[in-house]
C-alpha cells in the first residue's frame, strides 16, 4: 500500500512513516499542511492518506472534500487525538473512510487500514444528540445573523435564556463561538 501523510508536526511524520515502512508499508510522500496534502495527493494518487484533521491551511476536513470532490478514489483516514462525535460525523460527510486515534501502534494503523482497504470495515456516522426544538429556533435565527437580544425579544425569552440556550448548542455542536456553530450545524445538515 502507496501512503501519503499528512501532518504538521514533523516528529510525528518521521516516527509514523518509519513505524509505517517497518510494517511493510510505502510512504510516496509528506505533506506539512493541507493545500500540500491536496497537490500532493492530486500528483501521486497513492492508495491511502493519513490527514491529521488539523492541518494548517486547510484543515484535513476539507481536504477530505475537495480530494473527494476531484474524484481521488483511494483511502482517506483522518488521524487525531479528537474523538467528539459531531467531528467524526464531519469527517464522514467530508468522504472520509476512516477515523482513527493517533494513538495506535503502527502495527494497529496497518491493520486497520488493510482492513478499510478490504471492505471489512468503515466509518459509519455516530448519532449525534439531538437538538431540542427551542435550540433549532436559536439555531435558525442565530443563521440569520440576529443578536442575541434580537432573539430574545422574537422567541419572548430573556437575553439570559437564549444565552443558556446558546450554550448547549455550543456543547452539542462541539463550537466555540457563533461561527463554528453555525458552520458545523451546516455540515451536519442541522441548516440547509
Amino acid at each position: 500500500m502507496r501512503l501519503l501523510i499528512a501532518d504538521d508536526h514533523p516528529l510525528f511524520r518521521l516516527g509514523l512513516r518509519a513505524g509505517l515502512e517497518a510494517q511493510g508499508l510505502v510512504v510516496v510522500a509528506e505533506a506539512q499542511d493541507g493545500l500540500e496534502a491536496l497537490e500532493k495527493t492530486l500528483t501521486l494518487n497513492p492508495d491511502a492518506v493519513l490527514l491529521d484533521l488539523k492541518l494548517p491551511g486547510l484543515d484535513g476536513l476539507e481536504v477530505a472534500r475537495r480530494l473527494r470532490e476531484r474524484g481521488y478514489r483511494g483511502l482517506l483516514a483522518l488521524l487525531t487525538t479528537y474523538q467528539e462525535p459531531a467531528l467524526v460525523k464531519e469527517a464522514w460527510l467530508a468522504g472520509a473512510d476512516a477515523y482513527f486515534s493517533k494513538e495506535l501502534s503502527a502495527p494497529e494503523l496497518k491493520h486497520r487500514l488493510l482492513k478499510v482497504a478490504r471492505g471489512e470495515e468503515k466509518l459509519t456516522p455516530p448519532e449525534l444528540p439531538p437538538l431540542t426544538p427551542r435550540e433549532r429556533e436559536v439555531l435558525h435565527l442565530l443563521a440569520q445573523g440576529l443578536s442575541v437580544k434580537e432573539i430574545a425579544r422574537l422567541l419572548r425569552l430573556s437575553p439570559d435564556t437564549v444565552k443558556d440556550h446558546l450554550e448547549s448548542l455550543y456543547g452539542k455542536l462541539l463550537a466555540k463561538n457563533r461561527v463554528e456553530a453555525l458552520e458545523r450545524a451546516r455540515s451536519l445538515g442541522f441548516l440547509k
